[in-house]
């Protein structure tokens, strides 16, 4: 079978898959208009689909098993493709959600599943050009969701952006049955359902993902929510956990975290996605809030990143098997990391191209994170065990994703009450500046014809709301740098890696 036409095949389904995970962002407030929602009940349609996605992520090895790898990979493919019209037909809000849980389930078996089937069927020395291939729609992604959303939803309406992945689907479907076949250890098998394993892993990761995605605006642990949510989560996969450990057919093999250089690969894809998406989730915040651009500008912004991405994916992929891979990989964090720290320096000053620039250089910096990190990480791992072993991977991969986007917004919030303290503590009448900034503003507004008094306490609201843009800034400053610094921290775990022809790799032959 021609590798090629196998990778359009399991990619096209991922692709979409992964944009619906940011497609409905940018649709929320035409979407809440329409079925006449609040705001806080809207993002449930974003939580939904997460949470779901979260809980199959893991089981995807499992489930393949169960029913066969090629069968599941139809199931899934045609439940994501069903449940997008029933997006596209949602007559409620309470109905979206309902079918955006569907939608989650079939979309989230898709990614570790292509992630497995590249890698057996292209040969050993060419897994660094499967994952190039997976990692285009990885990478890319997120950041085509909110572009192609904006233009659908203004274009078109909010009911398109699921209408759209019904032709999609369907030639899946068709793709799927004419060219994927099953190798002998991925038929389907008689073995018994681990159910506690399923339990405690649904209750577990449901409550994970919505404490992450509902944290920031509950206040955290000031809500009794919060708190009970992540009571059940922490008790429930650490029940997960030990279950597992003594199932004979566990829903999760973690006997793949023996294998050091899997567990290590599997806490620097958490951190380096970490990084990733609290980059680009600051990044249009920043844009639009305190520099004065469109959505659709600040789209605009991400996307020469993702073309970068694109470029240096293939790149990383044709010099995995020439370079050695820790040194590729090296290269991808601190490039990542120094893209962070540009973002760090940001003023409310700065112009387009200086925006631009750091995101370009984290785009560049993700291809060679990538590519060598999967490659080093599945290396050891065998061909019967990678359907498990991909599961968990994307399922940290993910996991570091939502973990960065709750982290920043929190610390932008916190950072930017304690800047506006301390400023606050300058804007005194004994102040140089401010007895020039409040006698300068109220001169302008006496001059447009304002009494004296207003004059004043007009000049004084003038001053606090440039100082309130000012606390943002730092606080936006603060959050980019201490990403830069956790993404630093993980350069020495590089280290406790092994080259892949080091483990020999027998397993994967």
């Amino acid at each position: 079978m021609n590798k090629w036409i196998v990778a359009l095949t399991v990619m096209l389904p991922t692709l979409i898959e992964i944009i619906d995970t940011s497609v409905v962002n940018v649709s929320l407030d035409h979407i809440r208009g329409s079925l006449s929602a609040g705001i806080d009940e809207s993002t449930w349609t974003i939580t939904s689909y997460l949470v779901s996605n979260a809980i199959i992520i893991p089981m995807t090895g499992w489930l393949s098993r169960f029913f066969g790898r090629k069968r599941y990979l139809i199931l899934s493919i045609t439940l994501f493709t069903v449940s997008s019209f029933l997006c596209g037909a949602a007559w409620s809000l309470q109905s979206l959600v309902f079918f955006r849980i569907l939608q989650g389930i079939g979309g989230g078996a898709l990614q570790p599943l292509s992630q497995s089937i590249l890698l057996e069927t292209f040969p050993p020395r060419q897994h660094g050009i499967a994952m190039a291939v997976f990692g285009t729609g990885i990478m890319f992604g997120p950041i085509v969701g909110p572009l192609l959303g904006g233009w659908i939803t203004d274009n078109w309406s909010w009911h398109w952006i699921f209408f759209i992945n019904i032709p999609i689907g369907i030639i899946s479907v068709l793709l799927t049955l004419l060219f994927i076949t099953d190798p002998p250890y991925m038929k389907r098998m008689k073995m018994k359902i681990d159910y506690w394993g399923l339990a405690f892993l649904t209750l577990g990761l449901g409550c994970l993902q919505i404490v992450l995605d509902k944290g920031q605006q509950e206040d955290w642990f000031s809500s009794h929510f919060i708190v009970w949510l992540s009571i059940i989560s922490a008790f429930s996969l650490i029940s997960f956990v030990i279950a597992e450990l003594y199932s004979k057919n566990p829903v999760v093999n973690l006997k793949a975290f023996k294998n050091l250089s899997f567990s290590t690969g599997n806490i620097v894809m958490f951190m380096g996605f970490f990084n990733l998406f609290a980059s680009i989730v600051l990044l249009p915040i920043y844009l639009q809030t305190l520099m004065g651009y469109t959505s659709y500008l600040a789209g605009f912004v991400l996307g020469p990143g993702g073309i970068a991405t694109l470029i240096a994916l293939p790149l990383a992929g044709s010099l995995v098997n020439k370079v050695n891979p820790k040194a590729l990989l090296s290269f991808g964090i601190i490039v990542n990391a120094y893209a962070t720290y540009l973002m760090s320096n940001f003023s409310l000053n700065a112009d387009f191209y200086t925006v631009i620039w750091p995101r370009v250089v984290l785009g560049i910096g993700m291809g060679f994170f990538f590519i060598p990190l999967t490659t080093m990480t599945m290396a050891g791992i065998k061909k019967e065990d990678m359907g498990n072993a991909s599961a968990i991977y994307n399922l940290l991969r993910n996991l570091g994703g939502s973990f960065g986007v709750a982290f920043v917004t929190t610390i932008l919030a916190r950072r930017a009450q304690f800047h506006q303290t301390r400023l606050v503590e300058h804007l005194t009448p004994f102040d140089r500046d401010y007895q020039i900034f409040s006698g300068q503003s109220s001169q302008f507004l006496e001059y447009r014809g304002v009494e004296s008094s207003l004059s004043e306490q007009g000049g004084l609201g003038i001053m606090y709301k440039e100082l309130l843009r000012q606390a943002s800034m730092l606080s936006f400053n603060d959050a980019f740098y201490l990403v830069f610094i956790m993404m630093i921290c993980i350069l020495p775990l590089v280290f406790l890696m092994r080259r892949g022809k080091d483990i020999g790799s027998a397993g994967m032959h």
